[in-house]
């Protein structure tokens, strides 16, 4: 029998627990070796696949075991109680995004990972894409030349949730990349969502998000569109590029193309060439799960650690309490 100096337990086996249970396993001596999840069905096809693996349907025979970490694929609502549990129990954590779902949450799991000394991390798996790395040497890198704006859109049909609205459900993702893309925080946030399936579930929504440095962002969401868009636009004064993640072909493009006014007031464009950038094509997932075992195995923490769950759940917040003021607004003009 192979013996494994770093054990994971997997809560949740929807749709990400198999692939993170597949990258994790390709770690050297490493293995998920035990899973969790409360319809015996999906762990069914697991115990005839890879016997190897205990199954159970009870969280708490994981916190119990001998793993060394646990990663949590499960509703977020359910994220801060079993992520608290895991690290009470002395479990390294990854959790899957958001961290939670509200502020207080994810500071106590933050202020309970450093006391217990354990590593918690947040599944923000595009802050490991290489495209996204790149761009982000572009703009550090002062290539793109002064930023503008930027525009996210994070566009599909479905899948439909009734347990958050599309905000807390897509928008993380966009979150996290300005905030690994900027290394700053937004000073302000305004709100627009439309609510057209579901009553109390808003499946279409717009954050507007301003910099202190006049840096604009905005990211647009939906579960209702009838094409699938993951996108990221970055406006410079010397260049712009866009980052699309659907087109696996030319993920990253480069455009030397600009607006400049000189002397004259009449605006002058400027039409270059289009560049598109090698790097290696590497699964960011991976890339998710290789940092999470390194921060186990050295203490030095990843780069999506709970620090940077909670900047995004505070961004979440607001724009859900900025949501809730429009609403309130609206009933008013009524």
């Amino acid at each position: 029998m192979q013996l494994y100096d770093l054990r994971f337990g997997v809560i949740g086996w929807g749709y990400w627990g198999p692939k993170i249970s597949r990258n994790l396993a390709t770690l050297p001596n490493a293995a998920v070796t035990m899973v969790a999840d409360s319809d015996i069905s999906r762990l069914s096809s697991l115990n005839v696949n890879q016997p190897w693996i205990k199954t159970t349907t009870q969280a708490s025979d994981i916190f119990n075991s001998d793993v060394d970490a646990v990663v949590i694929v499960t509703p977020v609502r359910t994220h801060f109680q079993l992520a608290r549990q895991a690290l009470l129990h002395g479990k390294h954590v990854l959790v899957e995004k958001p961290l939670t779902y509200s502020v207080d949450e994810a500071e106590e799991l933050v202020a309970l990972a450093q006391e217990q000394k354990l590593i918690l991390m947040v599944g923000h798996t595009f802050e490991y894409n290489p495209a996204v790395n790149e761009l982000r040497k572009l703009i550090h890198g002062g290539d793109l030349g002064k930023i503008y704006c930027i525009e996210t859109e994070r566009l599909n049909l479905g899948l439909f949730r009734n347990d958050i609205n599309v905000i807390w459900d897509l928008a993380p993702h966009d979150i996290s990349i300005l905030l690994y893309l900027l290394d700053k925080k937004p000073v302000k946030i305004k709100v627009q969502a439309h609510a057209n399936l579901q009553r109390h579930i808003h499946d279409v929504a717009h954050l507007d998000l301003e910099f202190d440095d006049g840096l604009n962002a905005h990211i647009h969401v939906s579960w209702l569109h009838p094409n699938k868009t993951r996108r990221v636009t970055v406006i410079g004064d010397a260049r712009m590029a866009v980052y699309d993640d659907v087109n696996k072909a030319e993920m990253l493009k480069i455009f030397n193309k600009g607006a400049e006014i000189h002397a004259d007031p009449v605006v002058s464009y400027r039409y270059g060439a289009i560049t598109i950038p090698h790097f290696d094509e590497i699964e960011p997932l991976r890339l998710e799960c290789e940092d999470f075992a390194n921060a186990i195995r050295t203490g030095v923490q990843p780069r999506a650690n709970g620090e940077v769950g909670l900047k995004v759940v505070k961004i979440l917040a607001a724009a859900q309490e900025s949501l809730q003021k429009q609403l309130e607004l609206n009933t008013l003009l009524v």
